[in-house]
């Protein structure tokens, strides 16, 4: 492979746009402009391991089933946070700062969230969070980049540019999530950690050895800082912030202050994903002797303590009413402990939402613990993860019903996260681009699509494609003359939704929404 290759194909340097093989590439075509002018920004804490969502809140309802059900594990029932959402319910004593936001009502809870046959396998049960799929189905575009897919059918083709300068979404850790998969291509970036991002703004690197292979890597980063597209633009975002407040010395609070950092500079980023990982707590869970320490505990204090230093940050910043936060993870743990003071892999899971505009309600119910738990019980679903993906659609992104069903493929009922004051849904109308070549008309359509289009010449190909990127009509690739043309498709047979039309003309692509009735 030749050394350009191998640097095109590389992911390098502390910020990289990543790609997937054998992806097309998308060029310009016409936008709804909603989301581009909201500008709300979602801040997703991913908790990596499948946190166990029943010390997390414990139902006190039920206190004496949940302590028979994991007595070498339960939390004492005086040490459990009380919040004003429900005297029903308490939060881990480590959670102190976040129970804070909940009494100042800028935290809410959604109770056992999950999906109808949950899977147990940490990367499959991953893959479905990220993807929005049924449990029974695979798909290879994410919710998140489904969702700036919507805005931004034609990136990474003519990005950045003077109107769209910043990434639309980032990825604190070397590999971008696939919740940020768009139908045919990534719609995030990465900051590989926290290290490369200060060096960045400081035009500092770690050294390199006074070798063959330090030398070569010496080159691979002069190149990475030369082709980054995107880096100008964070440095540039990064270097108007001069003070931030106080950050516990916490990985999940070192990721938080980048990204405090980078929306108060001004970035127009959109969404966020940030990491803590270590929740697989199969053994050694609490401290025995004190159940309320331990490793479970270390990480609700990294949690609640990174979310209140990063709220602090945003509200010192003036940003703190464009975010919103939330937490997940793949999946919870079992109703009762094992032998080895932890908890094995479960089902649904508690998540909070947190911020300046979160409705501060808790949604849902205590999880209904009975007075004999088997080994194999599990939490049951009261919340679909999907309907969660609805209402950050809906209620903070101001998303229409077609819009979300295109996204999440099929409906799901929508929870009020957030004050209905934040969306006003308006429907915006897509604005014609001069340079265009295609145009889908009549747009929205019923039953025949006509794409009038100017050619070059030589080899075109058009495409009908779904949100998921798959083929819904035959692809027709033919010689054609130069000049305005035009060609008819039947679509009566196609579901309602949004879909991709595209078009390729030798080195030229665009693609262009059509909404179809």
């Amino acid at each position: 492979m030749r050394r350009r290759n191998f640097i095109k194909n590389t992911m390098l340097g502390a910020l990289t746009p990543t790609f997937l093989s054998n992806q097309s590439l998308w060029a310009m075509g016409n936008v709804d402009q909603k989301l581009l002018e909201n500008e709300n920004v979602l801040v997703v804490i991913q908790l990596n391991g499948g946190n166990d969502g029943l010390n997390t809140v414990i139902p006190i309802n039920q206190y004496g089933n949940y302590k028979n059900a994991r007595s070498n594990i339960a939390l004492v029932e005086n040490k459990i946070l009380k919040i004003p959402q429900s005297d029903l319910i308490g939060l881990h004593p480590s959670l102190k700062n976040l129970a804070s936001l909940m009494s100042e009502g800028k935290g809410n809870i959604i109770q056992d969230v999950g999906y109808p046959n949950p899977n147990f396998s940490h990367f499959r049960a991953t893959d479905i969070w990220h993807t929005a799929s049924n449990s029974n189905e695979v798909l290879e575009s994410g919710w998140a980049g489904r969702l700036l897919a919507l805005d931004h059918p034609n990136y990474p083709e003519g990005y950045p540019s003077s109107k769209y300068p910043d990434p639309l979404s980032i990825q604190i850790g070397s590999v971008v999530s696939t919740a940020l998969q768009g139908p045919l291509y990534s719609m995030g970036m990465s900051i590989s950690d926290t290290t490369n991002f200060y060096n960045l703004i400081e035009n500092a690197d770690e050294p390199v050895p006074n070798t063959l292979a330090g030398k070569e890597l010496d080159y691979l980063r002069q190149v990475s800082k030369q082709t980054n597209k995107y880096s100008e633009t964070i440095k540039a975002a990064a270097l108007k912030v001069s003070q931030q407040k106080t950050y516990p010395n916490l990985s999940l609070a070192s990721q938080l202050k980048i990204v405090a950092r980078l929306i108060a500079g001004g970035l127009k980023t959109k969404i966020y994903y940030v990491n803590l990982g270590g929740f697989d707590t199969h053994s050694g869970q609490v401290v025995t002797t004190d159940t309320s320490t331990g490793t479970h505990a270390n990480l609700m204090a990294n949690l609640g303590d990174s979310i209140k230093a990063f709220q602090d940050d945003l509200k010192f910043l003036g940003v703190a009413d464009r975010v919103l936060g939330m937490t997940y993870s793949e999946f919870g743990r079992r109703i009762k402990s094992n032998a080895s003071s932890g908890t094995d892999h479960g089902a649904a899971a508690p998540m909070f939402f947190f911020g300046e505009k979160v409705n501060p309600t808790y949604f849902g119910k205590p999880t209904t613990i009975s007075a004999n738990v088997g080994n194999n019980d599990n939490i049951p679903m009261q919340h679909d993860f999907r309907s969660v993906y609805a209402s950050i659609m809906k209620y903070w992104f101001c998303s229409d019903s077609v819009e979300m069903k295109s996204v999440l493929f099929r409906d799901f009922a929508t929870i009020p996260l957030v004050n209905g004051s934040v969306c006003g849904y308006v429907t915006s109308t897509e604005p014609e681009l001069t340079n265009a070549r295609l145009k889908a008309y009549p747009n929205p359509v019923q039953d025949i699509l006509n794409l009038r289009f100017i050619s070059d010449g030589g080899q075109n190909s058009f495409q009908l494609l779904d949100m998921r990127g798959i083929e819904v009509i035959p692809e027709i690739d033919e010689e054609r003359e130069a000049g305005s043309q035009e060609i008819t498709l039947n679509i009566s047979h196609l579901n309602s939704g949004i879909y991709l039309a595209r078009f390729r003309n030798n080195d030229y692509q665009e693609v262009v929404r059509v909404l179809k009735k």
